[in-house]
């Protein structure tokens, strides 16, 4: 439009000028726009219990919601939305060299499964109160594992499955035991025989590795930093211990049918901090 102006006659001096002057603006503005797009790049699922994995450029900060979201010296951080998050969330981008980066993201809802079972014994729906207090210590020891912000991007390796087998159980899915509804299966479940290998997904360190809680068994938590951890549930045997790396592919532990379970089954789980996320979109398609 402008370039049409400046061919059309006749024009003073001034007005090409400033003509001028108006599409130099122009181009630098759509400079400025592509190199804020270049400088911040993110993949991933919008959508209520996905990941987003980011890049940006070194020394950028980043924020989600109000909140730092760490950034690794390569420029590389990671956040996700629950599994009831809101339909939006705002994030914020902080360039060093000045530049601010805002933007709104949509996140789509989802509509989630109602799974029921009956005939399992009281015990198993609602805990008798003698173990009430080992249950809160139990959580509260999950908890603190899941609030480290561990600065080693161990995300970095990528995601694979850590076992293999049918999906007897979905993320987000509401249980109905005994016909009383529970909190919703924050999980992915993977039927395979007892002793069947886990493996750990990505690199990782191990957080947690406890051969008896309540209700998971034999459970692994793994912290693969900047608040992603994840938990391998049920576990026959668990063949690592606190504080040691893995590499991805390592063995973790194999499969079983311990704490509060039906039958043999890995329940694996994803935690960005507080937010629960959904396994299935860390991986592609399960290939048996």
């Amino acid at each position: 439009m402008i370039a049409e102006m400046l061919n059309r006659r006749p024009t003073t001096h001034a007005t090409r000028r400033a003509l001028s002057f108006g599409l130099t603006l122009l181009a630098l503005s759509v400079s400025s726009g592509l190199a804020r797009a270049e400088a911040v790049r993110l993949e991933g699922r919008f959508v209520q219990g996905g990941v987003i994995f980011g890049h940006s450029v070194p020394g950028a900060r980043v924020a989600l919601n109000g909140r730092d979201v760490r950034v690794s010296p390569s420029g590389r951080f990671v956040f996700g939305f629950g599994r009831d998050a809101p339909g939006t969330a705002q994030l914020e981008i902080f360039l060093p060299d000045g530049v601010e980066d805002r933007r709104t993201l949509r996140v789509e809802k989802r509509q989630y499964k109602t799974q029921k079972i009956d005939g399992l014994p009281p015990k198993m729906v609602t805990p008798p109160e003698k173990v009430l207090a080992r249950i809160r210590a139990e959580n509260k020891t999950i908890a603190a594992a899941r609030a480290v912000d561990r600065p080693e991007p161990l995300f970095e390796s990528g995601f694979i499955w850590p076992a293999t087998g049918p999906i007897s159980g979905v993320f987000g899915s509401q249980r109905i035991l005994n016909g009383e509804p529970r909190r919703p299966h924050y999980g992915l479940d993977i039927a395979a025989p007892e002793g069947t290998p886990v493996h750990a997904p990505a690199d990782g360190a191990v957080a947690i590795a406890e051969r008896d809680m309540y209700y998971t068994g034999g459970t692994v938590m793994l912290d693969h930093g900047h608040g992603l951890t994840s938990v391998y549930s049920h576990l026959k045997d668990v063949t690592v211990k606190q504080g040691q790396i893995l590499r991805q592919g390592d063995i973790l532990g194999t499969v079983g049918a311990t704490g509060r379970v039906t039958g043999a089954h890995l329940d694996w789980r994803i935690n960005w901090f507080k937010e629960r996320l959904d396994p299935a979109f860390f991986v592609p398609p399960m290939q048996q």
